[in-house]
C-alpha cells in the first residue's frame, strides 16, 4: 500500500508539472522585494513555471479558476532559497541522495549548486529529469566532477598532470554541458592549476574551488576565479601571502610551515584592505561556516537526537566517522584553537560583507562533511550568517539574489518579478525581521507547482520511509 501510495503522489506531481497552461494565483500576500526589502502587500499570478505579474488582486483574478487561487492570509512571500554549495556524492548511496531531493523542497530551498563528486554524470541526469518535470527536486546547477592533480584523494576527479590533459578533460565537461568549472588542489601544483583556471574561463565558464598554497587569492581573481569556496581561504589575507606564497615556492619553507605563517599572525587591517580590493575585483565568495562549527563544537554536542538523521541511512552517516576519528586524539589545546579559528571566520563575516566580495549562502551538505545535513546545514549556516551580524535582509539576498548573480541569471530567477522563474516560498513569519522565519513555511512553489503544507509533509514522510527501507535491504 505504501509503494502505492508514493506512486500516486509521483504521478500526481509530475501531471501538475506538465499543466504549465494552468495558471495559478496567489493572493493576500505580502511580498518580500529582496532587492530592497520593502514588502508589498499583493498577488502573485504565475503562468506554467514562469511569474506572469505581480500587483493586485482584482486586476489578476480575472479568468483564474477559483480552484488555483491561494490565499496567503497575510503571509510572506520570498525567492526560493539557494544552497550554493552541495555535493550530491557516493556511487554507493544513489538511491540515499535522490531521495533527499525532495527534501531540498520542503525547507524551502528551490535550487542547488552542485560541486562536483564521484556521481557527476548521475547528477547530469537529475539536473536533466528535474528540469523535464520528471523528478521532483530543486534546480540543480553542477560542475560534475572536478579537476585535480593526478592520485588525489578525492574520488573520480578528473586528474590531469600537463597542458594536453587539461585540454582533454575540459572537452568532456563541455560534453557533459556543466554549469561551471571547480577545481582543487590536493594533487594538483599551482602551475597547472593557474592555467586550469585561464583554460576554462576562456571557454566562457564561471570558475571556482579552493586555493592552493602556492598561488595567492587575488592570482587567481585575476586569471578568471569567478568564487573562492569556503571563506577560510580568506584568512590568508590577514598575512603576507605573496611573501608567504614566495618563500613556499623557492623551498625556503614547507607547506606546513606556510600553514602556520597564514594563520599564526592574523592582521585584521590588513585583511579588510585585501577583501575591498577583491570586493572590487567583483569575487564571489562561498562562507560555508556550518562545517567548521560541528566540527569545532563536536565534544560538546551530541548529535546522536538530531532529527534530521531520520533522513539519512545508516550508509550515509558512516561517511562521517572518519573526520571524527581523526579528530579523537586532539588535545584540549587543540580542540580550543579549532573553536577560536571557527570564531574568527565568523567574525569576518560582517567585514567581508562590506567590502563588496559577493557572499553565496552554501552549507557544503556532503556524505563526507560529518553532520553537515543536506537542506538543514543550509539554515543553520544562515543562523551562523545573523549570529555574525549580518541583517536578515542582507543574508536573503545572500541566499537567494546573489546565486542568481553568480550564474548571470538575475533577469530569470530569484526575484518576485514578471517572466521570472516562479520559485517561491510562503512563510508565516517575517523572514526580515529574523531569518529563523526560515523555517516557518507554510507552502512552496517549485516551477508554477504550488506544494502545500500537507504535500511537504508527504515529502518528508516518504524521506524517512525510504531511508528505513534502504537500512532494512541493507542488513
Amino acid at each position: 500500500m505504501t509503494k502505492y501510495l508514493t506512486f500516486v503522489l509521483q504521478l500526481v506531481l509530475v501531471v501538475t508539472y506538465a499543466q504549465s497552461n494552468n495558471e495559478l494565483l496567489i493572493y493576500n500576500a505580502r511580498i518580500v522585494q529582496i532587492e530592497t526589502g520593502v514588502v508589498e502587500e499583493g498577488a502573485i499570478l504565475i503562468s506554467g513555471d514562469k511569474i506572469k505579474a505581480v500587483g493586485s488582486y482584482n486586476k489578476l483574478k480575472r479568468g483564474v479558476k477559483p480552484d488555483r487561487q491561494v490565499n496567503a492570509e497575510g503571509r510572506y512571500v520570498i525567492p526560493g532559497l539557494w544552497d550554493m554549495h552541495i555535493h550530491l556524492e557516493g556511487k554507493d548511496l544513489v538511491p540515499d541522495n535522490k531521495a533527499l531531493l525532495p527534501v531540498f523542497l520542503a525547507y524551502g530551498i528551490t535550487t542547488v549548486r552542485d560541486c562536483a563528486s564521484d556521481l557527476g554524470e548521475q547528477v547530469l541526469q537529475w539536473r536533466q529529469e528535474i528540469a523535464d518535470g520528471e523528478l521532483i527536486g530543486p534546480t540543480i546547477y553542477t560542475a560534475g566532477r572536478k579537476l585535480e592533480g593526478k592520485n588525489s584523494i578525492w574520488k573520480d576527479d578528473l586528474e590531469i598532470e600537463n597542458e594536453s590533459e587539461l585540454n582533454e578533460m575540459l572537452d568532456l565537461l563541455d560534453r557533459y554541458k556543466v554549469d561551471f568549472v571547480k577545481i582543487t588542489e590536493n594533487t594538483l601544483g599551482g602551475n597547472l592549476f593557474l592555467k586550469s583556471v585561464k583554460a576554462a574561463h576562456e571557454r566562457g565558464y564561471r570558475v571556482s574551488g579552493h586555493v592552493p598554497y602556492d598561488l595567492t587569492i587575488a592570482e587567481l581573481q585575476a586569471a578568471g576565479y569567478t568564487s573562492v569556496e569556503h571563506a577560510s581561504y580568506l584568512l590568508r589575507l590577514g598575512s603576507d601571502e605573496q611573501q608567504i606564497k614566495s618563500d613556499l615556492t623557492s623551498g625556503t619553507i614547507t607547506k606546513a610551515q606556510a600553514e602556520e605563517k597564514y594563520t599564526g599572525g592574523f592582521n585584521q587591517n590588513l585583511a579588510i584592505q585585501k577583501y575591498k580590493e577583491l570586493g572590487d575585483a567583483g569575487l564571489f565568495v562561498c562562507p560555508t561556516l556550518i562545517g567548521g562549527r560541528q566540527l569545532a563544537y563536536l565534544d560538546e554536542t551530541n548529535h546522536k537526537g538530531d532529527d534530521f538523521l531520520n533522513y539519512l541511512t545508516d550508509r550515509f552517516t558512516s561517511n562521517y566517522q572518519w573526520r571524527i576519528e581523526r579528530m579523537s586524539n586532539e588535545t584540549p589545546a587543540q580542540r580550543q584553537q579549532r573553536k577560536d579559528r571557527y570564531l574568527l571566520l565568523r567574525d569576518q563575516l560582517p567585514l567581508i560583507q562590506q567590502s563588496g566580495i559577493r557572499i553565496i549562502a552554501g552549507s557544503d551538505a556532503a556524505a563526507l562533511n560529518t553532520y553537515v545535513y543536506p537542506a538543514e546545514a543550509l539554515l543553520q549556516e544562515l543562523a551562523i550568517f545573523q549570529e555574525a551580524g549580518l541583517t536578515p535582509l542582507q543574508i536573503l539576498q545572500n541566499a537567494t539574489l546573489n546565486g542568481a548573480r553568480y550564474f548571470d541569471a538575475t533577469d530569470k530567477t530569484a526575484s518576485i518579478a514578471k517572466d521570472h522563474v516562479a520559485d517561491l516560498v510562503l512563510l508565516n513569519e517575517n523572514p526580515l525581521s529574523d531569518v529563523g522565519a526560515l523555517r516557518k513555511i507554510h507552502s512552496v512553489v517549485k516551477f508554477g507547482r504550488y506544494f502545500s503544507r500537507e504535500e511537504l509533509d508527504e515529502m518528508l514522510r516518504q524521506a524517512r520511509e525510504t531511508k528505513q527501507q534502504l537500512d532494512a535491504q541493507r542488513k
